[in-house]
């Protein structure tokens, strides 16, 4: 079933020059979302100045929802973003993965009912992610040096169907790379905004997407996406956060308390930052 419609949320902060090669890739698809959202914790002013450059021109609508930087609050922007979004399905990724044209495209003809999607990543070196940057554009292949996890660089789409992968919600589960039915995330409250800091908070959302019945399809060898190096965040919440999925997953829960009700009350406008002077 393929969607009627889809939004592609683009988690960002304070890396414009990541994120305008990301654009670059989402504007070179061979099939457009309805529409892009920017889901920003806090950048500067820099990166509202090239989102509204990019707006100008961008094949579709693209937005910009913003709040303060308060720390890592990921789990809030995406919620935010989620609430103003106008697809059916929601195609979700980080503001340092560069895209296949055929990621979008990808991630449609995989949906199905009653189903979220993982997809994967291909990891860059640091001297490869400074060379891309550079050229503007991705400059490697799948067996080129400073490239890791390169059978994920593999477009082989007629074996997307074929590969299981992991079900355990703590295994591979990564908010860079997910697809969801727009309906299904409401139904579980979004992110849980009680997780702050960096961790779990993919993990969590995934156990209660599952624990509410919706089944788990792992993307291989399709949405083929590369992620630029950069340093590794702060793990100084990972155990609380942890404790927090631990609970979710022991009492089974399905709706957390704290997450995207609040902002589905809100008229979606008012989470977006202006996109045109």
């Amino acid at each position: 079933m393929t969607p009627k419609s889809s939004s592609l949320l683009i988690a960002t902060y304070n890396w414009p020059a990541a994120l305008a090669l990301v654009l670059a890739s989402v504007r070179a698809q061979r099939v457009w979302p309805t529409e892009v959202l920017i889901a920003d914790d806090g950048s500067r002013d820099d990166t509202r100045e090239l989102v509204l450059r990019e707006a100008a021109t961008f094949p579709v609508p693209l937005r910009h929802i913003w709040h303060e930087d308060s720390g890592f609050r990921l789990g809030t922007i995406r919620n935010k973003a989620m609430a103003a979004a106008v697809g059916e399905y929601l195609i979700q990724l980080d503001g340092d993965l560069v895209l296949h044209t055929e990621f979008v495209s990808s991630h449609l003809a995989f949906a199905r009912p009653g189903a979220y999607v993982q997809g994967s990543r291909v990891m860059l070196s640091e001297g490869r992610t400074a060379e891309c940057l550079r050229a503007g554009r991705i400059v490697t292949a799948a067996w080129s040096a400073g490239v890791r996890n390169r059978v994920n660089a593999l477009h082989l789409p007629l074996l997307s169907g074929i590969i299981r992968g992991p079900t355990d919600p703590l295994r591979r589960t990564r908010g860079c790379n997910m697809a969801f039915w727009r309906d299904d995330v409401v139904r579980v409250n979004g992110y849980n905004e009680a997780i702050e800091g960096w961790g779990r908070e993919d993990s969590e959302l995934a156990a209660r997407l599952q624990q509410s019945g919706v089944l788990r399809r792992n993307l291989k060898f399709s949405a083929v996406a590369w992620h630029l190096h950069h340093p590794t965040r702060s793990q100084a919440s990972l155990d609380q956060n942890h404790a927090i999925f631990e609970g979710t997953m022991r009492d089974r829960v399905e709706r957390c308390e704290h997450g995207l009700d609040q902002w589905l009350a809100r008229h979606p406008d008012s989470l977006a930052r202006p996109t045109a002077p």
